[in-house]
């Protein structure tokens, strides 16, 4: 073989890339090439110490280049802690070292290699703050993104560290929010974080670009030339719908999965979709949703990876695209959107490859697991007393996607005790499965002169019936203890006793808001009813809530908005509704009146009515002092009425109360805090008047 550099160059390099040689030296010399090896050592042993969490260990052993049996290299052992440091800084630890140690075996040519870690304390969120052309107050900012600021008192929450990935889902949030308030061009030009040197904490930063305000200005949809134009008719009225209407990402990803709908039920089954959008005036968008028939492949087989705490099962439910399917490129993607609408997995990866012949794909999903419990704790404090409460929520029990959710809830009155327990697609059936174990004691002896103790079980069920319209039957089982004092009046001493209810309840919710969160437009009606199946009282309840929104001002965002409460609760035989079931105005629904001292009264005992009816006209108000970053003001005006008693009609009190005010909303220190200055209008001489309210609530 002839002699030659380059192959010289060749070989030598590929020997260091083996890792296995500290040292190599080429030399050739009267026609004779040597080389002379230094072998780099092996490593015995690695020892990772210093952090207690099993499962944070083995994520980074596992990352890591050097591992036991495998050649020692100081360049991978700095890139390794280069690795680990930032694994560390990921996971909120800014202040964590890092030294190792090494001990050699000369004879052995081995070594044994100890990494250990100081993770010092978490880096906490001191301050955050959003700069630049934001458009939107720093209070509503923060009531989107996943982050907190840390105070003393939140001492659970996991949301005041700083962490990488939580920073990743605050600028998708911001990006998404923006884009559905119409601001197409938003850009979050950068996040930074300053070191707070005083107390080891950082101050979080977003630097926010809005840009302008777009509107949709036209709509068209491209379809294959086999494809028949009557199969999306939906398509071309969601179009007029929303012509000249405010951008919205929603709409667009409605319409999208409108699409998917339309491909399943007419079983065009290789179908791909694209968005072609073109800037008209600078401020108004023209899209052009491209529909074209994608390669023809089949799903040979789908691949779970990752899932060491999650069964299989659960990320199989959410597919779409099963094996033997064909690869239908817009459900694929939407199987694995539904895979990280579980929220069950830190990410979700997908890929694509060859399968054994060329019409077939291999699907690998890629999951990595998370902590999926949560301790919370809240208080309030108000002019209708103090509350508190907390839980502990588990949303992946038993690896079976099972959320299990455990509540309390303390107040002046009321204590209340929760266990509920949810299993989506239970039986394969695609409806989520509810249960829940309760207690509740409600102490109103000195109010009304009455006590009311009660544990109960419901079993039931939600489902989408039709587009929009959801239905929820369940059935309740119910003991009560009703015990009275001397102060009560004589009708609700004769209620006094045990009693057990067997309850089929239902309701039914139609939802056409444009946004479950900060809604502009739009409404969501609800109705639900409980029939008694065996009761010592056989009560039917109806309750009605209709609540409508509408943009007032597109450029302030001052959003009005109209509720409408009904309820009315009587007996099948005509006999009287047990006192601790008759419906009282909800004091939420009218402000200006202290709680519960409204309406018919028994004995000075406030006992609420057959019938209650509401009617909440309100407004933001985003003009007044909009400079002031944690402020909002609101406008409102309420009225109600609560009248019918059924076993003494002379306690009958029908009026209709009124009232008008300001409320303010401040976002403080200590946590959200809500004013409200009220003047009733009209009001029975019986009831009982507040003109302030406020409420501080924060959580742990």
């Amino acid at each position: 073989l002839e002699y030659n550099e380059n192959l010289i160059n060749n070989s030598l390099k590929k020997l260091y890339n083996t890792n296995f040689f500290e040292n190599i030296d080429i030399t050739f010399k009267e026609n004779k090439l040597s080389i002379n090896l230094i072998e780099n050592p092996i490593i015995e042993k690695l020892e990772i110490t210093g952090i207690k969490k099993k499962s944070f260990l083995k994520f980074i052993e596992e990352n890591i280049y050097l591992k036991e049996r495998v050649s020692f290299n100081k360049y991978y052992l700095n890139k390794d802690i280069s690795l680990i440091q930032n694994i560390l800084k990921t996971n909120g630890y800014y202040f964590s070292t890092i030294e190792t140690g090494l001990v050699k075996n000369e004879d052995l040519n081995s070594v044994k290699l100890n990494i250990n870690i100081n993770l010092g304390e978490k880096a906490r969120i001191k301050k955050i703050s959003f700069i630049g052309n934001k458009v939107i107050k720093d209070k509503k900012l923060l009531e989107v993104i996943a982050s907190e600021e840390h105070k003393f008192w939140k001492f659970i929450s996991n949301k005041v560290f700083l962490n990488r990935n939580l920073i990743d889902m605050d600028i998708r949030l911001l990006e998404n929010y923006y884009k559905n308030r119409g601001y197409y061009n938003i850009k979050i030009l950068d996040n930074f974080v300053e070191l707070n040197k005083e107390n080891s904490s950082f101050n979080l930063i977003y630097n926010i670009d809005a840009g302008n305000k777009f509107l949709f200005n036209d709509f068209s949809l491209t379809l294959p030339g086999d494809y028949s134009d009557k199969d999306f008719e939906n398509i071309n009225k969601i179009f007029n719908k929303n012509r000249n209407k405010e951008y919205s990402l929603d709409v667009i990803n409605k319409i999208l999965g409108e699409i998917d709908m339309i491909a399943s039920n007419r079983l065009y089954d290789f179908i791909d979709a694209e968005v072609k959008e073109t800037i008209i005036d600078d401020n108004k968008l023209n899209l052009n949703f491209v529909v074209s028939d994608s390669k023809k492949y089949y799903v040979e087989r789908i691949n779970i990876l990752g899932n060491y705490q999650t069964i299989e099962e659960v990320i199989r439910n959410q597919l779409i695209v099963d094996e033997g399917d064909p690869l239908n490129n817009l459900l694929y993607n939407k199987s694995i959107n539904q895979i990280r609408s579980l929220r069950i997995f830190k990410e979700v990866k997908s890929s694509i490859k060859e399968g054994s012949n060329e019409n077939l794909k291999i699907v690998d999903i890629i999951v990595e697991e998370q902590p999926t419990g949560e301790i919370s704790l809240a208080a309030g404090y108000g002019t209708n007393g103090v509350t508190t409460g907390g839980g502990i929520n588990e949303r992946n029990f038993m690896g079976k996607g099972i959320d299990l959710n455990t509540s309390f809830q303390i107040s002046e009155e009321t204590l209340v005790g929760k266990i509920e327990y949810s299993r989506p697609n239970f039986a394969y059936t695609d409806n989520t499965l509810f249960t829940s174990v309760r207690a509740i004691n409600d102490d109103f002896l000195s109010l009304y002169g009455y006590e009311s103790k009660e544990i109960g079980f419901s079993l039931g069920t939600r489902f989408e019936q039709y587009e929009n319209l959801f239905f929820s039957p369940e059935i309740d089982f119910t003991i009560e203890d009703l015990s009275t004092n001397n102060t009560a009046s004589s009708n609700i001493k004769k209620q006094e006793g045990d009693y057990s209810d067997f309850y089929f309840n239902y309701g039914l919710d139609y939802d056409l808001r444009d946004s479950s969160f900060n809604t502009k437009s739009g409404y969501i009606t609800s109705f639900y009813q409980t029939l008694p199946v065996v009761s010592e009282n056989n009560e039917i309840s109806n309750t009605l809530t209709y609540t409508k929104y509408k943009e007032l001002n597109k450029s302030s965002e001052m959003v009005g908005k109209a509720s409408l409460y009904l309820k009315a609760i009587n007996t099948i035989d005509g006999s009287d509704v047990r006192v601790s079931k008759r419906a009282p105005i909800p004091y939420h629904r009218l402000r200006g009146f202290q709680k519960g001292k409204v309406g018919p009264v028994d004995t000075n005992d406030y006992i609420g009515g057959n019938y209650v009816s509401t009617l909440n006209l309100s407004t933001n108000i985003p003009n007044i002092f909009p400079t002031l970053e944690n402020f909002d003001f609101n406008y409102f005006i309420d009225f109600a009425n609560a009248w019918g008693v059924d076993y003494d009609s002379s306690l009958d009190n029908s009026k209709i109360r009124s009232s008008t005010g300001i409320g303010l909303n401040v976002l403080t220190p200590v946590g959200p805090l809500s004013f409200s200055l009220t003047q009733p209008i009209t009001k029975a001489s019986s009831d009982k008047t507040e003109s302030f309210r406020f409420n501080l609530g924060t959580t742990f």
